[in-house]
């Protein structure tokens, strides 16, 4: 089994960190193949270029893909589970992974595609999981919650991935009060990918 995490957060002193680590000590229990991206660790350029908007504002499929973009593109075409790992910040994920979308799903591959591309393979799994000041309760009631399922889920994640789920790790500001609960459910993680594949 061959498992991807997309991780983005700048800080290890971070809550978001500990639960990064408590995943890798989860899925290092299953013996199976884990890639970490870390787009802050590894400096990921968020940014498209003016070069790439060209190519992927005029779907011109026949210029050449950023060597960063083909080093992640590969990570993507070996993984059987991907799974993305960020902070809440604005209602979104950090700018870092927004960019690794915008770069990395380029025209062509996971959209677009026409009879020179290689297109995007189906992951089996995708799992979204972010760590969120206010609680889950209240993230619902105000909708957010809602919102950020569908921006992830069905635009991001949408048809390149056969199942997918979200994990709202919520409540992080009174943080002794969910700490046990969230660590509960990352140990599971590895049961849930395992009826998922």
């Amino acid at each position: 089994m061959n498992i991807l995490i997309v991780y983005a957060h700048p800080s290890k002193k971070s809550y978001t960190f500990q639960v990064l680590e408590r995943i890798k000590l989860a899925l290092d229990k299953e013996n199976w193949n884990v890639t970490i991206s870390d787009l802050y660790a590894s400096n990921f350029v968020s940014d498209m270029s003016e070069e790439e908007y060209e190519r992927e504002g005029f779907a011109k499929t026949e210029l050449p893909i950023p060597t960063d973009v083909l080093a992640e593109q590969e990570k993507i075409e070996k993984a059987d589970c991907i799974i993305f790992l960020y902070p809440v910040w604005w209602s979104d994920c950090p700018a870092k992974l927004k960019g690794w979308f915008d770069r990395v799903y380029s025209v062509g591959y996971a959209y677009g595609q026409n009879e020179t591309s290689r297109k995007m393979k189906t992951i089996p799994y995708g799992l979204v999981i972010c760590t969120a000041g206010h609680p889950n309760t209240f993230l619902h009631e105000i909708e957010m919650a809602q919102s950020m399922e569908k921006i992830m889920l069905e635009d991001r994640l949408g048809k390149r991935f056969t199942y997918k789920e979200m994990i709202i790790l919520g409540g992080t500001l009174e943080l002794e009060n969910v700490m046990a609960t969230h660590f509960d459910l990352i140990k599971k993680i590895p049961e849930k990918i395992k009826t998922v594949i």
